[in-house]
Order: C-alpha cells, then structure tokens, then sequence
C-alpha cells in the first residue's frame, strides 16, 4: 500500500493535539492493571476503548518522547482493513505524546507494556474526525487497530532547555545510578558534524572533574551501570576543552556512551573527613551494629603509600565496633559496609589517630596524619538489636549502657557518654511489653537517664536539647529538683532568663536552702534587670535610633555565668556551662516585677 503510513502520520491526521494533556487524556495516568479479555475505556470521555489481547510481565510503560516501536492492523468498525505494518514486515516507530500520529495512538500505547497486544477502539475526535482521510477512512470513522508494542527508546530531554537529547540503546542493570562524588568507568566515541571523532575505551575518572564536555557529566548522573546512550549535546553543554577533539562553546557534538562501572564513594562524616569507596560490592544488606563482632582483612597506608599495618596472612583483624578498640573512623566506615564488602577507607587525622604519634606493627604513624585503609569485611556477627530484646533483657541493657556512659563522662569523652545514654534510654522509654515491676523500674532508669543526657548535653552547650531532656524527666516527676536546676540552666543558656527563673522559684519552694538554685536565681535575675534597663534605654530612645538606621542592640546584655551543676558527682560526671546571650525584650512590666524581686531576696535572706 503505497500511502499506507501516510493514514498515521502528522499531515493527514484528524485535530491537531496541543501539547498540554486535556482533561480527558488525564485519566490514562491513573491506569491500573488489566485482565486478558477485559475492556476499558481511557478517558473520561469514553473516547477510546482497550482491551486487553495478551498480557506483559514486565512492568515499565514508555513516557512522553520516547520512541516507541509497534505493529499494527487498522481496520473500519465492518472490518474493512485500511493498513497494516505487518503486512509490509516493518515495524513502525514514532515520538510518543509528540502529536505525530493520532491521539488514540498518543493516549493507547502510552498504557500499553512491552510485549503486549490490546485492540484500541478511537471515536472520530481520538482519529481523523469529520473530515477523514480519504480515500480510504470516510468522515467520522471510528477506527479499530490492533496494536502490538515490541520495545521503545527512551529519548529525554534531560536538562529540559534542548542542551541535551538522550536516547537510550541499551537499558542499564539495577536502579542505581552515579552520585556527584562517584567515580565511574566508561567507553566513549564523540562525533563532531564534521565527522572529526574522539574515543576513550575503559576510562575511570571521578565524575566531579568531569571528561571532554560540561555535558558529558549531566549524562553519567542520569545513567545506570551497564546503560548506553546516544545523545547529541550543544549549547552551554559543550565547550573548547583542549581534549583534541576541537570543541567549540555552543557547538554540536554527538556522544555514543557506555557506563561500564559506578564506584561509589560515601561521605561517612558529612565533611568528607572520612569516606568510603566500594571496591567490590558485599552481599545482602546486613552492616554492623554497635556492638557487632568483626572479622576483617585489612592494609593501613600512610598518605605515601607506606603500609603502617596489615592483617597476617591466613588471619582476620576481628574487634567489637564502637567500643574503641579501633580509630573512631574506621568504625564509623565500617558500620557503612555489607558483608563481603570490599573497600577504600580515607580517614582524616581528626578520626584516626589525632595528634598523638601511633606506632604501629610494620610503621609509626606520625601525629596529624590521615591514613587509610583498604579493608574487606569477611566475617560479621550483629549485635542484638533493642527491639529484639525481651522485657527482662531490656532493664539489664539499659543499666550496663547507663554504667558504661558514667564511666565515659568521667573520662570527659562526652559525645560517647551521650550515645551510651541514649542507647540506654532506647531500650526503657516504651514500657508497652512490661510487668508492672518492671514499668517501675523502667520509669525510674529513664529519668535518670534523662537527667544524665540532659547534664551532657548542657556541658556542650546544646541548651535547647537539655531543656527537652529536663522536660522528660519533669512530665514523670514535676518536683524533681536535678530536672529543675538543669532546665533552669538550659533557659539561662537559652536567653529564656523568665523561664528559668519560674523553674528555680518551684525548686526552692521544695527545697528553700539550696544554695546552688539561690545563687543562679539571683544572676538570673540581676541578668533580667539589665535587660530592663537596656529596653528601657532603646525604647526611649527608639525614634533617634531608628531614624539613624542603626542596630537598636548594639550590645547584647551578658548573662549570668552558670554555676558547676552539683548534681553530677552521684553520676559519676561532672560539668561545668558556657554564658546565655541577651532575652526577650521586655514591657514596663519588668520594672514593678524587678521591685517584687527584690523584696523576695531580702526575705529569702532573712529565712535562710
């Protein structure tokens, strides 16, 4: 049939699609599996029917622009054959969603999966409408076809300016796809118009630095591994590069492109102080806990490439992680492998070995020195996780952490201490599976865990953490007077010097003599007077600051030093807390209120 794709094609087919999706083309999105055998319209409309011939198992469905390959049978509502692919033995291709063939096709193959058959029913507005496409569809025909989807090519405009236009050859494996600090391993041919070519076979890089063009970095993040593309770039997206090839700025090139390999490279620490590179992928998903006992071959280097330590031969390096019988970060990396894994660990002076001169068995490793490591974790026993604790088990862990953390904040490694507590606090804070006896207990170990948190967190100056930490151990135990002081010192920090000192006045109705609370409460309050006189200063002269657009603070009042917090000792810590910051601008109530005060000192201190 010598016009037979012409039936199809832009020029002879019915109203022209706009690019927008109308409200009846919204529904196929929605499309949710079909039955063999089954019929269903798809779109509101009814304007065009599926049903369903054979079935897929796959599951991915072409999108808007790929370059979908079918056959087809077009036949009138009597059966009157007007074309078909099949009977030429080629396979008809076309843009999907571009409006180059009718817009029962656009909206019908659209839902359909690779290798399913469907009968696709198009009223006249979804085909040729009322003017046809003589001499072989007549006016408001509805048209039947039996469509067959064999595979697409997914062709993206991934930049979405035009820069550059991808088209998929080969589908990559897994989901995976390169990160910005990856390193990756690719062949390449680049084609200029001219015919001028350039090609790479096998060559690793990491993606920052990038290879030939800008643009060839914005292909890789889009890719899997194993994927290869065609893909034409131009614009801001190619460059003169001094790569040989002859790039010019704004010019054209086309990149055939295969990512052979993705080597990953993890920020363990979000600085990038410590990183991991996967040299050989682990299995399954299981990585170590704290506390999980490892076995691992492992070679220390020094930043010359001198081996500083390594695993005997026929022997593992095995050790329990997170209990500092290794240099922090390499159990930190660690607990980001999978068993079998094989890995590059980078790890700066700071969590390696510090300041400190390390000897080691093959070298010594001299004092602010980064290392790594190239590791391979063989053997892996996880640690039994909180949740899979019985009620009994979950005291006992919380008492052991509890201790250990004490003995920690003694050592004044506080971030440890914090995450001992933590974890302790972890395994009480849900008492839904405990007796009675043990929801007792359970309460009781969480407040003070509470209050131990609360007296790390006020020693390195998260202020707002104690306060929510204080606030815990209040809701179980409103009069207790470690939780009150402790708030009262996290609002002084916070600036909040009001609210601290409604917390001292409530601890020293419970205990009036305390002199820790007394001493706070009155540079708590000489720290709201001067606040009240600063107000009142920039309040009476707010118009002349304002009209000299300066700062109304120029200076922030000083807080009141903080005291040592007496109740760690019984803790086995001790602390001492940085200076608050300014408050909360005052109104003339602070000065009769600064007047109450007063008189409350002076009888405080005939009382005492």
């Amino acid at each position: 049939m010598a016009d037979n794709m012409q039936n199809l094609h832009f020029e002879d087919m019915g109203p022209v699609q706009d690019d927008e999706m109308s409200e009846e083309e919204e529904e196929y999105n929605s499309y949710v599996a079909m039955k063999v055998g089954e019929k269903r319209f798809l779109t509101k409309d009814e304007g065009i029917e599926k049903e369903l011939l054979v079935d897929s198992e796959d599951f991915e469905q072409p999108e808007k622009g790929d370059e979908v390959f079918v056959h087809y049978v077009g036949t009138l509502e009597d059966g009157t054959k007007f074309d078909s692919s099949r009977d030429r033995g080629d396979l008809f291709s076309f843009p999907l969603g571009q409006g180059r063939v009718i817009k029962g096709w656009d909206v019908g193959v659209a839902t359909m999966k690779k290798g399913e058959k469907c009968i696709l029913r198009c009223k006249p507005d979804y085909a040729y409408g009322a003017r046809g496409s003589p001499p072989t569809i007549p006016p408001n025909a509805t048209l039947v076809f039996e469509v067959e989807l064999f595979h697409w090519k997914s062709i993206k405009d991934i930049m979405g300016d035009g820069g550059i236009i991808k088209t998929v050859v080969t589908k990559g494996e897994g989901y995976k796809k390169p990160q910005e600090d990856d390193e990756v391993t690719i062949t390449y041919k680049a084609t200029l118009p001219d015919g001028t070519t350039k090609e790479e076979t096998e060559v690793t890089f990491p993606i920052q630095e990038g290879r030939l063009c800008p643009g060839m970095k914005d292909v890789l993040l889009t890719m899997q591994a194993k994927e290869a593309v065609s893909c034409v770039l131009k614009g801001a997206y190619t460059q003169a590069d001094g790569s040989g090839l002859g790039l010019e700025a704004g010019g054209e090139v086309k990149l055939d492109l295969t990512l052979n390999k993705i080597i990953s490279i993890e920020k363990v620490e979000a600085d990038g102080s410590v990183t991991k590179k996967t040299l050989e992928e682990g299995e399954g998903w299981n990585r170590p806990n704290e506390g999980a006992s490892v076995g691992v071959r492992l070679v220390g280097y020094l930043p010359d490439g001198t081996k500083f330590e390594e695993t005997p031969e026929g022997e593992l390096t095995r050790w329990v992680v997170d209990e500092e019988q290794q240099i922090a970060g390499l159990d930190k990396a660690l607990m980001k492998m999978k068993e079998k894994e094989k890995a590059l660990i980078s790890i700066a002076a700071k969590h390696a070995f510090g300041a400190r001169e390390m000897k080691r068995s093959l070298a010594t490793v001299p004092p602010n020195t980064a290392v790594s490591y190239e590791v391979e974790l063989v053997e892996l026993e996880k640690a039994k996780e909180v949740y899979a604790l019985k009620a009994g088990e979950k005291v006992a862990f919380a008492e052991e952490k509890k201790a250990e953390g004490n003995a920690l904040f003694k050592l004044a490694k506080l971030p440890r201490a914090l995450q001992k507590y933590t974890k302790a606090l972890s395994a009480v804070d849900s008492d839904h599976d405990f007796d009675d006896a043990q929801k007792e207990k359970a309460a009781q170990m969480a407040v003070a865990l509470n209050g131990n948190i609360a007296a790390v967190q006020l020693k390195l100056k998260d202020f707002a953490g104690a306060k929510a930490a204080c606030t815990k151990v209040l809701e179980k135990d409103g009069a207790n007077i470690k939780g009150l002081f402790r708030r009262a010192q996290a609002y002084a920090g916070l600036g909040d010097q009001e609210e601290a000192e409604a917390d001292l006045k409530k601890l020293l109705e419970h205990e009036p003599n305390n002199r820790d609370a007394r001493d706070l409460l009155k540079k708590v309050r000489a720290a709201i007077k001067e606040q009240f006189k600063k107000d009142k200063a920039v309040f009476g002269n707010m118009f002349a600051k304002l009209s000299a657009a300066g700062d109304l603070y120029e200076k922030s009042p000083e807080a009141p030093a903080q005291p040592e917090d007496p109740y760690l000792n019984d803790e086995g810590a001790a602390g001492d807390h940085g200076h608050s910051h300014g408050g909360v601008p005052c109104s003339g109530h602070h000065e009769h209120k600064a007047a109450e005060d007063a008189a409350e000192d002076e009888a405080a201190a005939a009382t005492a």
